[in-house]
């Protein structure tokens, strides 16, 4: 089965929709990310905080959501034990057990909710470390900061005359483009609709591994 890069970036979009829609839903309900903790860790470090109640349950929530990011990408690594994007990987059926983790997390929020951020936070971190390189373009699904930098090394490289192909500028574009919608997907689902919108996520994750499994079956007959 050919990997092509039209293949690339469409999963590429999809995963980061569905990273920005669990990370964004957090924000929104949670106060923290579960995908980048950047901005959350100079926030406690920055000393604008102040020893409280509201600082000590902020400083809970980035640990859990940092441990558990690199407990996931740890976890992919073991499994995978490969960074460099391969069709024999079993996408399918690890997306699909991050949808499960997902409900679980579904399940957690109302009455633990540090569990739920912690587990999400482990998804995320999987989900970044499924496959970091694809023919020289590093693929990280789960923040921007590397695809903007990417961004304009290529554009830099292409402008000053490096043979860069159209499609590795197009790659952060349309990721950033899935970001933003999942960003406002799931706003809307929280703030207008008041619904579900973790059990959504997790129904979500499970469908795509699935629809890739099918696909990979497919196309291998």
């Amino acid at each position: 089965m050919l990997i092509t890069p039209n293949k690339i970036v469409l999963g590429g979009c999809v995963l980061a929709f569905g990273a920005s829609f669990l990370n964004t839903g957090f924000l929104l309900t949670a106060g923290t990310s579960v995908s980048h903790l950047t901005g959350d860790i100079a926030r406690l470090g920055s000393g604008l905080l102040l020893v409280s109640h509201t600082g000590e349950a902020l400083l809970a929530k980035v640990t859990l959501a940092s441990l558990g990011f690199i407990l996931g990408a740890t976890i992919s690594g073991f499994l995978l034990h490969h960074p460099t994007l391969e069709i024999s990987k079993p996408y399918g059926r690890t997306l699909f057990t991050l949808g499960a983790f997902l409900l679980l997390a579904h399940i957690l929020s109302s009455n633990h909710p540090l569990c739920a951020i912690g587990i999400a936070s482990a998804v995320c971190g999987v989900q970044n470390s499924l496959a970091n390189r694809y023919r020289g373009v590093v693929l990280r699904t789960t923040h921007l900061t590397g695809l903007f930098t990417d961004f304009g090394i290529h554009l830099g490289m292409k402008i000053r005359g490096h043979a860069i192909e159209t499609w590795k500028l197009l790659i952060p574009l349309w990721i950033t483009f899935s970001f933003l919608l999942g960003a406002i997907f799931s706003s809307y689902l929280i703030l207008k609709e008041r619904s579900d919108w973790l059990l959504i996520a997790g129904i979500g994750y499970i469908a795509g591994g699935i629809s890739w499994s099918i696909y990979k079956r497919t196309q291998q007959q």
